[in-house]
């Protein structure tokens, strides 16, 4: 991975797991400080910056993640392609770039913004919440998937129809209806008109 300010400072050269620290934001989205990232998630949250991604294939299906067994929030649950949030000071376009290689292997052939969305859900099973104000971006891939088990359970491409199916059937993150209600007219615009997203 490139080392970058922010990145450098979010790393530990002593074989120690450095604290993850996250940006806090005010409602306009403007940095007005940092937490600990478990910290930032707890009841009842404070508004920290975080990112989206949906990547698809050629054939305009979405590629989905099972998150890890292993994860301390919502593991086990189905979730857009990769989500996460800026180390401090880190652009959220190099974060979306860096944690989909990081936790999928591959890099897009093709990544964009897509907009910013602002909300706040508990999750219930574990206490947490999610206050988040989030970065969106859309994009392709077009690699193979090489997914790291520590972060990803198991990787699905969909149909939006398919994705109607399994959202009805299966367990799904607490943000992952809001971050694709708003990110729709960019996927729209990515995937045309007959696509169905």
């Amino acid at each position: 991975m490139p080392t970058t300010p922010a990145t450098a400072a979010n790393s530990s050269s002593n074989g120690t797991a450095p604290s993850i620290m996250l940006e806090l934001v005010d409602e306009n989205g403007t940095t007005i400080g940092t937490a600990e990232k478990l910290a930032a998630h707890q009841a009842p949250g404070q508004l920290h910056r975080a990112f989206s991604v949906f990547l698809f294939d050629e054939e305009g299906r979405l590629l989905l993640q099972r998150r890890a067994l292993g994860k301390y929030h919502s593991p086990g649950v189905w979730s857009n392609t990769c989500c996460g949030h800026p180390y401090p000071g880190e652009a959220p376009f190099a974060a979306a770039a860096r944690r989909v290689h990081e936790e999928l292997g591959v890099s897009p052939s093709l990544l964009a913004e897509a907009g910013t969305v602002r909300y706040n859900h508990p999750d219930p099973e574990s206490g947490l919440v999610e206050q988040e104000y989030n970065h969106l971006f859309v994009g392709m891939v077009q690699a193979p998937l090489r997914p790291d088990p520590a972060e990803v359970e198991e990787t699905a491409f969909v149909t939006a129809r398919e994705l109607s199916e399994r959202h009805a059937s299966a367990p799904f993150s607490a943000w992952f209806m809001t971050v694709l209600d708003a990110a729709r007219p960019a996927v729209k615009e990515l995937t045309g008109e007959t696509g169905g997203w």
